[in-house]
């Protein structure tokens, strides 16, 4: 510890330096799920990608050497010159922190990347990195790697020279392949069934796409998964419900408004504990955040108007809560926007104050109008039954605690 401190000690970190020193600020961690953290980096934009109409199949592979690949046959990340700092666009993607087409909404309607911090990220954090771009009737190469120079400083992410002009082609879209560095992450063995269960949630996030998984790490043990589901998010939440006591057929509805597109599948069980699963622009969003409070606001604003209107609660006993008619529920949100406002870099809870307000406004219009003219009440009656049955049991419950109390005074 030296006791002068001047302006010749702040040290400036340049290029993807910044990621190699303190890589949980951009992937959270550097154990199991930071290291497939960097591939669904490529993954979030293959899916940004094709989701917005650019090509309809994605195929994630775990090579044999270890290392990943992730292709799509969308248009290919750019080739040409970038007008200010003269490089080529696939070098700018891979190279530069905060660089991408996802800053406003020319290229992608919506995206899960928004940071521009992905792909770049992913290099930094990796031994070597290929890319083949099929684009304009040609194939496209570029290389970077990690090293050590001759003063001991890691570099990370570097090109190994200019793109290169391939061949000929009649493909089109980009093949990424990469290399975890063993220097950053605990382990660097990608876990196949964490990637299946993700990629399967995209292919029903995204329907009439096709997600195409393939494990040939083990020659005699090859894995291949094809995915593809035309009912979107109905399909999730009956495979959600699969090992439950489904009570009715799934609710399903999808609106816009605000420039928020909202879709949202719901189905009651028989169980005792509710299961919301969220995503925004495909990212999950595993602390909810505003577009789950909204949610949840309307369906407890419009069961109980509803169990009103069928005459199941009288006028003068007291509204039932959200946690009553949440008993019991599977729901799967998917809300796709701009400007999205995620709480951190690793994207697990929404924060954009207006998301709350189109999703309790689209949910209470679509309930309202899935039960109008007391069509499906049926299934109206069985989710206020089984709510206003969760309600006694609380009811009961505060009872005895109450009764506990006054006999420990």
């Amino acid at each position: 510890m030296q006791n002068s401190y001047e302006a010749k000690d702040i040290k400036i970190l340049e290029g993807l330096d910044a990621v190699r020193l303190r890589p949980g600020m951009y992937i959270g961690t550097t154990g199991p799920k930071g290291l497939h953290h960097i591939l669904w980096e490529l993954v979030d934009n293959a899916i940004d990608e094709v989701s917005n109409g650019f090509g309809n199949k994605i195929t994630v592979k775990l090579n044999s050497d270890g290392s990943a690949s992730v292709e799509d046959d969308g248009r290919g990340i750019p080739v040409d010159a970038h007008p200010q700092l003269g490089i080529s666009g696939v070098e700018v993607v891979f190279t530069q922190l905060h660089a991408g087409g996802k800053f406003d909404t020319h290229n992608y309607s919506f995206s899960g990347g928004l940071h521009g911090v992905g792909a770049s990220v992913t290099n930094a954090l990796s031994e070597w990195l290929k890319v083949s771009v099929y684009k304009d009737g040609w194939e496209y190469r570029m290389q970077f790697a990690s090293f050590e120079d001759e003063d001991g400083k890691i570099r990370s992410g570097v090109s190994q020279g200019d793109l290169l002009k391939i061949a000929p082609t009649d493909k089109s879209g980009t093949l990424i392949s990469f290399y975890p560095d063993k220097k950053v992450f605990d382990t660097i063995v990608f876990n196949n069934e964490m990637i299946i269960k993700r990629l399967k949630e995209l292919a029903f996030l995204n329907k009439g796409i096709t997600i195409v998984f393939i494990d040939q790490r083990e020659e005699n043990n090859i894995i291949k998964k094809e995915y593809f589901y035309e009912g979107g998010l109905c399909d999730f939440v009956r495979y959600v419900n699969e090992a439950k006591n489904p009570l009715h057929e799934p609710i399903c509805f999808e609106n816009v408004k605000d420039g928020i597109d909202l879709s949202v599948a719901m189905q009651y069980n028989d169980s005792y504990t509710d299961t919301m699963i969220s995503y925004v622009n495909n990212i999950p969003t595993t602390e909810g955040g505003t577009h789950e409070t909204g949610i949840k606001a309307a369906i407890t604003k419009v069961f109980n108007d509803l169990a009103r209107k069928f005459g199941m609660l009288k006028e003068k006993e007291p509204n039932l809560l959200g946690e009553d008619f949440r008993e019991g529920l599977t729901a799967v949100i998917s809300v796709k926007m701009h400007n999205v406002q995620f709480e951190g870099q690793t994207k697990t809870k929404l924060g954009n104050p207006e998301a709350r307000v189109a999703c309790d406004s689209i949910t209470s219009q679509e309930i309202y109008s899935f039960f109008d003219n007391n069509a499906h009440k049926n299934i109206a009656e069985i989710i206020i039954q089984k709510a206003l049955g969760a309600a006694r049991v609380r009811e009961a419950s505060r009872k005895a605690k109450e009764i506990t109390r006054q006999k420990n005074s």
